[in-house]
């Protein structure tokens, strides 16, 4: 079997978009094209890769497991034909970014910016949203990732990813009353947002675990001590989002962020800079609106 790259290429737009007609828009061909496209693979591959529906088109199992090497192989060849055609650049490019995407989002560009520009320096720095705008401010930091809550941030805003209260799908902790709640430690945004949330719902709570790593919140709701304020897109693995049927609600609609220092427009920064928002880009499907 001979998998056409322009195939998966489609694939990998529809599956990030879950729509036909927003996925021809990001690859540049007619929706009835996008549809040839997907009918053509699925004829190779031998099994339906999505389930069309009224909002749009979820993967199958069959969908989500060629995804994965599609996307390797997609990455694959962007970073080739980058590396072919971008100069060599070297100096020093020093980030900060919330510790939420260091495991998914940050690792692909690094890994895309890495292929194109080896000899550069990169210093990566995981902190409070507070902690990297002053770094950035006092020129420590070429480009920070942050979280803000304004409705009109001054940087770029690259996704919205709300922040919920998650709890584990075994341990049904947020059934007790008290609920049992996870915090990060020394935040004024836990009790400007979080806890005030719980109030707002007549919820009455505990304080049972504090964390200055939203890793050390993940594990208290993983481990059924303590429900936790997350981002959406960060929820662990056997835990859930706790919606208004559970008695919840939403805690605030994140912006994620991107901020350049001023003075730092070298080639490498600006270089990173287009790595990162590639990286959240295929990593979410699309930039926020």
């Amino acid at each position: 079997m001979h998998l056409d790259s322009d195939l998966l290429r489609t694939f990998v737009a529809v599956a990030d978009m879950e729509n036909f007609t927003k996925a021809a828009g990001l690859v540049g061909r007619t929706q009835s094209a996008v549809s040839l496209q997907i009918k053509r693979l699925e004829d190779m591959v031998g099994d339906p890769l999505f389930e069309r529906g009224p909002r749009g088109v979820a993967l199958t199992r069959r969908g989500e497991e060629l995804l994965v090497n599609a996307r390797r192989i997609v990455s694959l060849l962007d970073e080739t034909a980058a590396s072919l055609t971008a100069p060599a650049l070297e100096g020093r490019v020093s980030i900060g970014i919330p510790e939420e995407y260091g495991t998914t989002v940050l690792p692909r560009a690094l890994a895309t910016f890495n292929n194109m520009h080896s000899n550069v320096e990169i210093m990566v720095r995981y902190a409070s949203s507070s902690a990297q705008m002053a770094a950035l401010e006092r020129g420590d930091l070429d480009l920070a990732v942050v979280f803000e809550w304004q409705d009109s941030p001054r940087g770029e805003v690259l996704m919205v990813d709300p922040t919920v209260w998650a709890t584990s799908e075994t341990h049904h902790v947020h059934e007790q009353s008290p609920v049992p709640i996870a915090l990060y430690e020394n935040s004024g945004w836990c009790t400007e947002f979080a806890i005030r949330s719980l109030e707002n719902l007549g919820l009455d709570y505990r304080v049972a675990y504090r964390s200055d790593m939203s890793s050390g919140l993940k594990l208290a709701v993983a481990s059924g001590l303590a429900i936790a304020p997350l981002s959406r897109s960060n929820i662990p693995s056997g835990c859930r989002e706790l919606t208004t049927e559970d008695g919840f609600g939403g805690i605030d609609a994140s912006n994620v962020v991107l901020y350049q220092r001023p003075t730092a427009r070298g080639a490498a920064v600006n270089g990173m800079a287009d790595a990162i928002r590639d990286a959240f880009r295929m990593q979410h499907g699309t930039a926020a609106t």
